[in-house]
């Protein structure tokens, strides 16, 4: 498996202006790159191959007044430019074929100087290195330091260097994991969960355990409204929107780092405890149209879910996702009757076949773990709830025998699917996020 190493960096001054030439010669290529290709298409010719581009727009232009500056940054991050660009139109080609995964593609799109998020790529060819002091050594731009929080398993044989919105600046490496030392630190349990994602609590655990959901944006509204209102009050073009447009990105990207931090450190300790873990498809696209749009995004299950899924995979473990119209709030978790929808503030319920009262949230967990296939009997064997006859207070015929008989016009009817606007379940959210105060963070 391939896993994505980021290290911050800390270039000083001619090396920000170094690696700012860089960014700019790599989006002057593929701007180039991207006006090649539309030309001939408009021409109706053939697009040009890889080294037709690299022969015209990196070795002639150098030789022209216009793009002789093209020769003050390495070859290689050029090169990595038009590598790009095949590699989007690739993309761009097998969506309209339907043979890519995924949303639908755009056709490439020219890069523009006022992107926030710029990124250039080093490969093995640049000869870049890591001195014996720990610093990153690029080429034409020095020596960069590096705050190394890890040790690299391998030795990468690529890094890219990235300036994110708030101006910082990261390496990023791509390395192979080594799946015997994966398998070394996570050794085997015997623990199987099903988990209940929600927004008063971000996950209610099928063994009653409930963690709480630290909503980093709604703690951090006050001093991003106060950023917001400060840049929308400077000039246009002016150096103090600049400044202003950099704070408003650092308190985004405060909340984006604590929210992934959150996730990686329980998306860990569940997959380090547990053997099986059950876990239900949301659809967050339907419920981001929701009133509960700025909650669910500020939750963010699908990356939760999405760290889940490929640690299961790099530490052998078990992840299963049922499907989202399984009825886990309605389904009494003890004798399996189906009770019906409920409001959302209803947080408890009794169930009235078998007398048992369950907490919402923990029961819809235990129907998780349990609709995944990974609840168990004391013998072992993996079991689901049976189906429960219909007792004389529910509607349908009443006065018949409860013997199973053929489908007749007197057959017993059956409940009214739920009338939600969106797929997934709602007995997650709260009635009202006003009701329920912020919880303290972990």
């Amino acid at each position: 498996m391939q896993l994505r190493y980021s290290f911050r960096l800390y270039p000083d001054t001619a090396q920000r202006t170094a690696l700012a030439r860089a960014f700019g010669c790599a989006r002057v290529v593929f701007n180039d790159a991207v006006r090649a290709r539309e030309d001939a298409r408009e021409a109706g010719a053939a697009f040009p191959t890889a080294g037709e581009l690299s022969k015209k727009l990196i070795t002639q232009a150098k030789q022209t007044a216009e793009r002789s500056w093209l020769g003050e940054v390495s070859v290689v991050v050029l090169q990595q430019a038009l590598r790009d660009v095949e590699a989007a139109y690739r993309n761009y080609f097998a969506s309209l074929k339907g043979t890519r995964k995924g949303p639908k593609t755009g056709a490439p799109r020219f890069k523009s100087r006022k992107d926030n998020r710029e990124s250039i790529r080093f490969t093995a060819n640049a000869r870049w290195s890591v001195t014996d002091s720990g610093r990153l050594n690029l080429p034409k731009v020095g020596a960069v330091k590096v705050k190394w929080s890890r040790a690299l398993p391998v030795t990468p044989t690529s890094v890219t260097v990235i300036k994110d919105a708030a101006g910082r600046y990261f390496a990023s490496f791509v390395i192979d994991t080594d799946p015997a030392a994966d398998a070394a630190r996570m050794p085997d349990s015997d623990r199987a969960v099903g988990i209940d994602l929600g927004l008063t609590h971000f996950a209610v655990l099928s063994d009653g355990t409930k963690v709480d959901s630290p909503r980093f944006l709604r703690r951090a509204e006050k001093k991003l409204k106060k950023a917001q209102r400060e840049l929308s009050r400077k000039q246009k073009g002016s150096k103090n929107r600049q400044k202003a447009r950099l704070k408003v990105a650092r308190v985004h990207a405060q909340v984006a780092e604590s929210r992934r931090e959150f996730h990686h450190q329980l998306s860990t300790q569940l997959i380090r405890e547990n053997q099986a873990i059950g876990v239900e498809d949301l659809a967050v696209k339907g419920l981001a149209r929701t009133r509960l749009a700025k909650s669910v995004h500020d939750a963010g299950w699908s990356q939760f879910v999405h760290m889940l899924e490929y640690k299961a995979v790099r530490y052998g473990r078990t992840l299963v996702k049922i499907g989202r119209f399984e009825p886990t709030s309605q389904v009494c978790s003890q004798c399996g009757a189906k009770d019906g929808p409920k409001p959302l503030h209803v947080r408890t319920w009794t169930c009235a076949t078998c007398g048992a009262v369950h907490d919402r949230d923990h029961n819809a967990a235990k129907n998780v773990k349990t609709a995944a296939g990974l609840a168990v009997t004391a013998c072992g064997a993996q079991v689901r709830p049976g189906r429960v006859l219909a007792q004389r207070d529910e509607a349908g015929s009443h006065g018949f025998s409860p013997e199973p008989r053929a489908a007749t016009r007197h057959g017993v009817r059956g409940r009214r699917p739920e009338s939600s606007g969106f797929s997934p379940r709602s007995k997650s959210n709260p009635g009202s996020e006003r009701d329920h105060p912020t919880p303290s963070p972990r």
